[in-house]
């Protein structure tokens, strides 16, 4: 209670505390190239595409080797880790911590609500969801699981789901909101490695360790995005042979294809409109809902609004046994099927994590955290069930009733197989091919202007050159992967993927520690605990005084009822 005194006692009229701009290192015009970071993420991207043109089949073996290393030595971490990103980024939500808001204290938000989950969609969501749609809850549905009998419609769901929802949003927030942080509440540039400085200062984040830190976001990025941009282009190429324009598109169209949708980048890039961008983006929403309405309606509706609680359920009855899932499991069977699936997509949303996680960041200056993990978690797992059901949904329904659209096990062509079943399929299909081509021209844009505000220091606006650069040096990553594949193009994506993305598998375990070290020393949380240890401080002198003022009463009580006695004792006398 002595503290309390004091503060009433000499209490003077505090003027409420200004808070100071928050001054953001990113927007400064003067940002240089980064050397240091440049020339050695470049050097392995250009290593790479020179290797895979002029030594595909060494460079094939080579990561196919190397595959199998980081499968049978380090699967357990991506798969252990996968499970503990969701349960970390889900306590910082309902911790104290919460509370505190990407930016100062009293700003708002700087989009809507009602934008801010539209834009949402155009990162993590993309040309994945348009090839995996279809074919993967099919493919667990033919092929079964570890552990699991084929035609097992739950099974399927839940597999699909344990691989599209919570667990790679969960790390895109934790990317996602160590920069938000880092950028908006702290001012700090706009750069992975500048997350780090609670964790190893401001001298180790400009130091060696900051510059591989960022090395290895860029040289994970080109590779996420190639792996997209790569799948993009092969199911570009199913589309157009099956609508009939040609047929059995070679290495050649696929070539094509990319360079005609790489240049369409350059002009998006070049020209510096970012309502260009925004508006294509847009557009994208849009098709994928037309496309989704369409086959949801000339589908099977019943049997798609079906799979929504059959999905959802089974995914949460069986997540701790997927979550489980290693290379011993199923009699030591499991280990291929692991590095087909869920390492290949653990290690493919780490390498996006970086591109990811920064537009997240951008677009959620003003949110609170808890606001900022509630919308980047659960929004984006609510509309991937609903696309899984409609798509995945049908193409299972169609399988169930002898309409099979599995063919040869193509699964680029699949999507389209599943569109011409349905009167005016070949419109929709052509449809299909117009999204996935801006879903191109819109990742490739996106990731490397995340990959140009890298290599200058975190400056938010990038040079368009820098940021052609990247896109182009991405393209050529993709073609390199695709024709040094050969016939296997799409596992040659899958494994080099997961081989970029391993090291990228410390920093974000690492990332955890720096936020978690951050968040403590934030002025609202320590304002919060010194409240909290006031008031608790502040409630034991009241019990002890309350303990005091009760002994009191009892002691007085016991002297007068004595006195009493001694009156009557007397009187008697």
């Amino acid at each position: 209670m002595q503290q309390l005194a004091v503060m009433l006692e000499n209490h003077e009229e505090i003027p409420d505390p200004v808070e100071e701009e928050v001054v953001l290192d990113g927007e400064s015009d003067s940002a240089p190239l980064n050397l240091g970071v440049v020339i050695p993420a470049m050097a392995v991207v250009l290593a790479v595409v020179v290797w895979g043109l002029f030594g595909s089949e060494s460079f094939s073996t080579f990561a196919s080797n190397s595959l199998g290393f980081v499968v049978d030595t380090a699967g357990w971490a991506f798969v252990l880790f996968g499970t503990i990103f969701v349960f970390f980024i889900f306590a910082i939500a309902l911790s104290r911590f919460g509370t505190i808001r990407l930016g100062r204290d009293d700003e708002a938000p700087e989009f809507s609500t009602v934008s801010w989950i539209a834009m949402m969609f155009a990162a993590g969501m993309g040309i994945g969801l348009m090839f995996y749609g279809t074919t993967e809850p099919l493919t667990h549905y033919r092929n079964g699981v570890p552990g699991h009998a084929e035609r097992e419609v739950g099974t399927a769901f839940a597999t699909t789901l344990f691989h599209w929802t919570l667990h790679p949003w969960s790390v895109y927030a934790i990317v996602g909101l160590s920069i938000a942080y880092s950028t908006f509440r702290i001012g700090r540039k706009q750069l992975l490695s500048a997350a780090f400085v609670p964790l190893i200062g401001e001298k180790g984040a400009s130091g060696p360790l900051g510059t591989l830190i960022d090395v290895l976001a860029i040289v994970a990025t080109v590779f996420g995005t190639a792996a997209s941009l790569g799948i993009g282009a092969v199911q570009i190429g199913a589309g157009l042979e099956a609508a009939g324009i040609v047929e059995d598109p070679s290495s050649r169209t696929i070539l094509t294809i990319v360079l005609i949708l790489t240049l369409a980048f350059l002009i998006s890039a070049m020209s510096g409109v970012g309502k260009g961008i925004q508006y294509v983006s847009n557009a994208n929403m849009v098709l994928a809902s037309i496309l989704a309405i369409f086959v949801f309606v000339l589908g099977p509706t019943v049997t798609v609004l079906n799979m929504l609680p059959t999905a959802i359920g089974n995914y949460l009855q069986t997540f701790f046994e997927m979550a489980a899932r290693t290379a011993d499991s199923a009699d030591g069977t499991a280990g291929e099927w692991l590095s087909g699936w869920t390492i290949f997509y653990w290690a493919w949303w780490i390498s996006w994590s970086p591109f990811v996680g920064m537009f997240l960041a951008r677009i959620s200056r003003g949110r609170t955290i808890r606001e900022f993990i509630v919308g980047v978690t659960l929004v984006p797992a609510a509309v991937t069930v609903v696309w899984f059901s409609i798509f995945g949904g049908t193409a299972i329904h169609l399988e169930q009733v002898g309409e099979s659209i599995w063919g040869d096990g193509d699964s680029k062509a699949q999507l389209f197989d599943l569109l011409h079943t349905m009167p005016g399929g070949k419109v929709a299909g052509f449809v299909a091919m117009i999204l996935l081509a801006t879903f191109f021209i819109t990742s490739a844009d996106s990731a490397s202007t995340v990959m140009g505000s890298m290599s200058q220091n975190g400056r938010l606006e990038a040079n368009r050159w820098i940021t052609a650069a990247w896109g182009v040096l991405t393209a050529a990553i993709g073609l390199t992967l695709l024709i040094s594949g050969g016939d296997d193009a799409l596992n040659n994506l899958q494994n080099v993927t997961i081989i970029a993305a391993s090291p990228f598998l410390l920093v974000i375990i690492g990332l955890m520690f720096a936020l978690v070290k951050g968040l403590s020393d934030d002025p609202l949380y320590l304002d919060h605990k010194a409240q909290q240890k006031f008031a608790m401080k502040l409630a034991r002198e009241r019990r002890i005084h309350a303990e005091h003022a009760r002994r009191e009463a009892r002691k007085a009580a016991h002297h007068h009822e004595r006195g009493h006695r001694l009156r009557n004792l007397a009187h008697k006398k």
